[in-house]
Protein backbone atom coordinates (compact mmCIF):
# COMPACT_ATOMS: atom_id res chain seq x y z
CA UNK A 1 0.00 0.00 0.00
CA UNK A 2 2.84 2.41 0.26
CA UNK A 3 2.94 5.88 -1.64
CA UNK A 4 -1.04 5.23 -1.95
CA UNK A 5 -3.47 8.59 -2.28
CA UNK A 6 -6.39 7.87 0.56
CA UNK A 7 -9.46 10.05 1.53
CA UNK A 8 -9.70 9.10 5.04
CA UNK A 9 -13.11 10.92 6.44
CA UNK A 10 -13.62 10.94 10.23
CA UNK A 11 -10.10 11.90 10.60
CA UNK A 12 -10.24 13.82 13.52
CA UNK A 13 -10.91 11.45 16.36
CA UNK A 14 -11.12 7.89 17.53
CA UNK A 15 -10.46 5.05 15.03
CA UNK A 16 -9.97 7.61 12.22
CA UNK A 17 -7.12 9.41 13.98
CA UNK A 18 -5.07 6.77 14.91
CA UNK A 19 -5.50 5.08 11.50
CA UNK A 20 -4.68 8.65 9.85
CA UNK A 21 -1.44 8.36 11.86
CA UNK A 22 -0.52 5.08 11.13
CA UNK A 23 -0.90 5.41 7.25
CA UNK A 24 0.85 8.77 7.19
CA UNK A 25 4.15 6.62 9.31
CA UNK A 26 3.89 4.40 6.37
CA UNK A 27 4.32 7.03 3.87
CA UNK A 28 0.86 7.34 2.11
CA UNK A 29 -0.88 10.82 1.24
CA UNK A 30 -3.88 11.09 3.29
CA UNK A 31 -6.51 13.85 2.59
CA UNK A 32 -8.42 14.01 5.48
CA UNK A 33 -12.24 14.91 6.29
CA UNK A 34 -13.82 16.44 9.52
CA UNK A 35 -15.90 19.12 10.47
CA UNK A 36 -13.10 19.81 13.61
CA UNK A 37 -9.96 21.19 11.26
CA UNK A 38 -7.87 21.61 14.47
CA UNK A 39 -6.96 17.76 14.99
CA UNK A 40 -6.07 17.68 10.67
CA UNK A 41 -4.31 20.65 11.09
CA UNK A 42 -2.03 19.41 13.56
CA UNK A 43 -1.53 16.68 11.45
CA UNK A 44 -0.72 18.41 8.43
CA UNK A 45 2.06 20.53 10.29
CA UNK A 46 3.52 17.10 11.43
CA UNK A 47 3.53 15.13 8.02
CA UNK A 48 3.83 18.58 5.73
CA UNK A 49 4.34 16.72 2.56
CA UNK A 50 1.33 14.30 2.92
CA UNK A 51 -1.90 15.49 4.28
CA UNK A 52 -4.06 17.16 2.06
CA UNK A 53 -6.96 19.32 4.96
CA UNK A 54 -10.21 18.83 3.36
CA UNK A 55 -12.43 19.61 6.28
CA UNK A 56 -16.42 20.07 6.20
CA UNK A 57 -19.91 18.48 7.04
CA UNK A 58 -20.08 15.65 4.73
CA UNK A 59 -24.08 15.28 5.75
CA UNK A 60 -24.11 18.68 3.22
CA UNK A 61 -23.69 17.38 -0.22
CA UNK A 62 -22.25 20.65 -1.71
CA UNK A 63 -19.35 20.58 0.99
CA UNK A 64 -18.71 17.02 -0.01
CA UNK A 65 -18.39 18.19 -3.86
CA UNK A 66 -16.50 20.59 -2.93
CA UNK A 67 -13.63 18.16 -1.20
CA UNK A 68 -13.84 15.90 -4.35
CA UNK A 69 -13.06 18.56 -6.71
CA UNK A 70 -10.21 20.15 -4.27
CA UNK A 71 -8.68 16.20 -4.33
CA UNK A 72 -9.05 16.06 -8.20
CA UNK A 73 -7.14 19.43 -8.58
CA UNK A 74 -4.35 18.28 -6.33
CA UNK A 75 -3.95 14.02 -6.76
CA UNK A 76 -5.80 13.94 -9.98
CA UNK A 77 -6.77 10.41 -8.71
CA UNK A 78 -7.88 8.38 -5.73
CA UNK A 79 -6.35 5.00 -4.87
CA UNK A 80 -8.13 4.36 -1.56
CA UNK A 81 -11.42 6.08 -0.11
CA UNK A 82 -11.69 4.98 3.54
CA UNK A 83 -15.50 5.94 4.84
CA UNK A 84 -14.96 6.18 8.90
CA UNK A 85 -17.52 9.16 9.54
CA UNK A 86 -19.82 7.81 11.46
CA UNK A 87 -22.59 8.94 14.80
CA UNK A 88 -24.32 6.95 16.99
CA UNK A 89 -27.66 8.17 19.17
CA UNK A 90 -29.73 5.50 21.34
CA UNK A 91 -33.62 5.52 21.06
CA UNK A 92 -35.72 5.17 23.95
CA UNK A 93 -38.86 2.99 22.13
CA UNK A 94 -41.11 5.24 24.97
CA UNK A 95 -40.38 8.46 23.40
CA UNK A 96 -39.49 7.16 19.61
CA UNK A 97 -37.80 10.22 17.83
CA UNK A 98 -38.25 10.49 13.98
CA UNK A 99 -35.32 12.81 14.01
CA UNK A 100 -32.86 11.27 15.95
CA UNK A 101 -33.78 8.39 13.01
CA UNK A 102 -33.20 11.39 10.07
CA UNK A 103 -29.56 12.44 12.07
CA UNK A 104 -28.20 8.85 12.17
CA UNK A 105 -29.03 8.06 8.73
CA UNK A 106 -27.90 11.20 7.29
CA UNK A 107 -24.53 10.63 8.91
CA UNK A 108 -24.11 6.90 8.33
CA UNK A 109 -26.01 6.25 5.36
CA UNK A 110 -26.47 9.62 3.21
CA UNK A 111 -22.83 11.35 3.90
CA UNK A 112 -21.87 8.20 2.44
CA UNK A 113 -23.75 8.44 -0.46
CA UNK A 114 -22.51 12.30 -0.95
CA UNK A 115 -18.74 10.95 -0.48
CA UNK A 116 -18.96 7.78 -2.89
CA UNK A 117 -20.47 10.11 -5.93
CA UNK A 118 -17.63 12.55 -5.28
CA UNK A 119 -14.38 9.60 -5.18
CA UNK A 120 -16.00 6.82 -7.52
CA UNK A 121 -15.04 8.71 -10.64
CA UNK A 122 -11.59 9.58 -8.87
CA UNK A 123 -11.22 6.21 -7.74
CA UNK A 124 -11.65 4.98 -11.22
CA UNK A 125 -8.51 7.21 -12.31
CA UNK A 126 -6.66 5.60 -9.08
CA UNK A 127 -4.37 2.76 -8.98
CA UNK A 128 -5.63 -0.52 -7.81
CA UNK A 129 -8.51 1.14 -6.43
CA UNK A 130 -9.93 0.25 -3.00
CA UNK A 131 -13.34 1.30 -1.24
CA UNK A 132 -13.36 0.94 2.37
CA UNK A 133 -16.41 1.29 4.85
CA UNK A 134 -16.51 1.15 8.81
CA UNK A 135 -19.54 -0.53 9.41
CA UNK A 136 -20.15 -1.97 13.17
CA UNK A 137 -20.89 -5.71 14.48
CA UNK A 138 -24.50 -4.87 15.73
CA UNK A 139 -25.53 -5.68 11.98
CA UNK A 140 -25.24 -9.13 13.34
CA UNK A 141 -27.81 -9.34 16.23
CA UNK A 142 -30.63 -6.96 16.82
CA UNK A 143 -30.12 -4.96 19.99
CA UNK A 144 -31.58 -2.94 22.51
CA UNK A 145 -32.06 0.78 21.85
CA UNK A 146 -29.42 0.36 18.35
CA UNK A 147 -32.73 0.61 16.28
CA UNK A 148 -31.33 4.08 14.38
CA UNK A 149 -27.29 3.35 14.71
CA UNK A 150 -28.27 -0.31 13.77
CA UNK A 151 -30.29 0.20 10.60
CA UNK A 152 -28.09 2.86 9.50
CA UNK A 153 -24.98 0.17 9.85
CA UNK A 154 -27.12 -2.50 8.13
CA UNK A 155 -27.85 -0.01 5.06
CA UNK A 156 -24.02 0.58 4.72
CA UNK A 157 -23.12 -3.03 4.33
CA UNK A 158 -26.42 -3.57 2.24
CA UNK A 159 -24.82 -0.68 -0.01
CA UNK A 160 -20.75 -1.79 0.39
CA UNK A 161 -21.75 -5.54 -0.45
CA UNK A 162 -23.72 -4.44 -3.19
CA UNK A 163 -21.52 -1.87 -4.91
CA UNK A 164 -19.03 -4.80 -4.39
CA UNK A 165 -19.97 -6.64 -7.02
CA UNK A 166 -20.87 -3.44 -9.20
CA UNK A 167 -18.12 -2.37 -9.13
CA UNK A 168 -15.87 -5.55 -9.60
CA UNK A 169 -15.73 -5.76 -13.77
CA UNK A 170 -14.10 -2.40 -12.64
CA UNK A 171 -10.98 -3.50 -10.47
CA UNK A 172 -12.71 -1.71 -7.42
CA UNK A 173 -12.50 -4.28 -4.06
CA UNK A 174 -14.87 -3.21 -1.71
CA UNK A 175 -13.77 -3.93 2.50
CA UNK A 176 -16.16 -3.61 5.22
CA UNK A 177 -15.01 -3.57 8.83
CA UNK A 178 -17.26 -3.77 11.48
CA UNK A 179 -15.71 -2.99 14.84
CA UNK A 180 -17.09 -4.71 18.32
CA UNK A 181 -16.72 -1.78 21.21
CA UNK A 182 -13.41 0.48 20.74
CA UNK A 183 -12.25 3.03 23.24
CA UNK A 184 -13.36 6.28 21.50
CA UNK A 185 -14.92 9.21 22.05
CA UNK A 186 -18.06 8.39 20.76
CA UNK A 187 -18.31 5.14 23.01
CA UNK A 188 -16.82 6.76 26.39
CA UNK A 189 -20.56 7.79 27.42
CA UNK A 190 -21.99 4.52 26.88
CA UNK A 191 -24.14 3.34 30.26
CA UNK A 192 -24.36 -0.04 29.72
CA UNK A 193 -21.24 -3.03 29.31
CA UNK A 194 -18.94 -3.35 26.78
CA UNK A 195 -17.44 -6.86 26.57
CA UNK A 196 -14.05 -7.46 24.29
CA UNK A 197 -13.51 -3.33 24.24
CA UNK A 198 -10.55 -2.69 22.43
CA UNK A 199 -8.04 0.19 22.64
CA UNK A 200 -8.31 2.54 19.79
CA UNK A 201 -4.61 2.14 18.94
CA UNK A 202 -5.17 -1.51 18.69
CA UNK A 203 -8.12 -1.45 16.57
CA UNK A 204 -6.31 0.76 13.88
CA UNK A 205 -3.27 -1.39 13.86
CA UNK A 206 -5.52 -4.71 13.43
CA UNK A 207 -7.64 -2.63 10.49
CA UNK A 208 -4.27 -1.10 8.87
CA UNK A 209 -2.46 -4.14 8.93
CA UNK A 210 -4.94 -5.75 6.89
CA UNK A 211 -6.45 -3.67 4.26
CA UNK A 212 -3.08 -4.48 2.06
CA UNK A 213 -5.22 -7.89 1.49
CA UNK A 214 -8.35 -6.12 0.65
CA UNK A 215 -10.49 -8.84 2.50
CA UNK A 216 -14.17 -8.74 2.27
CA UNK A 217 -14.39 -7.66 5.74
CA UNK A 218 -12.39 -7.16 8.57
CA UNK A 219 -14.45 -8.11 12.00
CA UNK A 220 -12.87 -7.68 15.82
CA UNK A 221 -12.53 -8.97 18.12
CA UNK A 222 -12.77 -12.62 16.91
CA UNK A 223 -14.37 -14.53 19.98
CA UNK A 224 -16.80 -10.90 19.95
CA UNK A 225 -17.76 -12.11 16.74
CA UNK A 226 -18.18 -15.21 16.69
CA UNK A 227 -20.61 -15.01 19.86
CA UNK A 228 -22.82 -12.33 17.81
CA UNK A 229 -23.17 -14.85 15.20
CA UNK A 230 -23.92 -17.61 16.90
CA UNK A 231 -26.85 -15.59 19.31
CA UNK A 232 -28.15 -14.57 15.99
CA UNK A 233 -28.70 -18.00 14.61
CA UNK A 234 -30.55 -18.95 17.51
CA UNK A 235 -34.43 -19.38 16.98
CA UNK A 236 -36.51 -15.90 16.57
CA UNK A 237 -38.26 -16.18 20.12
CA UNK A 238 -35.45 -17.27 22.10
CA UNK A 239 -32.69 -13.85 20.69
CA UNK A 240 -36.19 -11.92 21.76
CA UNK A 241 -36.18 -13.28 25.59
CA UNK A 242 -32.19 -12.96 25.61
CA UNK A 243 -32.64 -9.26 23.88
CA UNK A 244 -35.64 -8.10 26.67
CA UNK A 245 -33.05 -9.39 29.25
CA UNK A 246 -30.49 -7.14 27.94
CA UNK A 247 -32.96 -4.34 27.38
CA UNK A 248 -32.62 -1.17 30.36
CA UNK A 249 -35.99 -0.14 32.40
CA UNK A 250 -34.75 3.19 32.49
CA UNK A 251 -34.88 5.56 29.55
CA UNK A 252 -32.67 5.85 27.20
CA UNK A 253 -29.82 8.97 26.90
CA UNK A 254 -28.99 10.29 23.45
CA UNK A 255 -25.21 10.45 22.92
CA UNK A 256 -23.43 12.34 20.25
CA UNK A 257 -20.38 12.46 18.55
Amino acid sequence: MNGRRIWLTGASSGIGAALAELLLQDGHRLALSARRVDPLQALATRYPNQVLVVPGDLGEAAQVQWIGERIAQVWGALDTLILNAGSCEYIDARAFEAAMLERVMRTNVLAVGYCLEAALPLLRQGLRPHLVGVGSSVTYLPLPRAEAYGASKAALRYLLEALRIDLASEGIDVTLISPGFVETPLTQHNDFPMPMRWPVAKAARHIATRLDKRPFEIAFPGPFIAGLQLLAHLPARLRLAIGTRLARSEPARKDNP
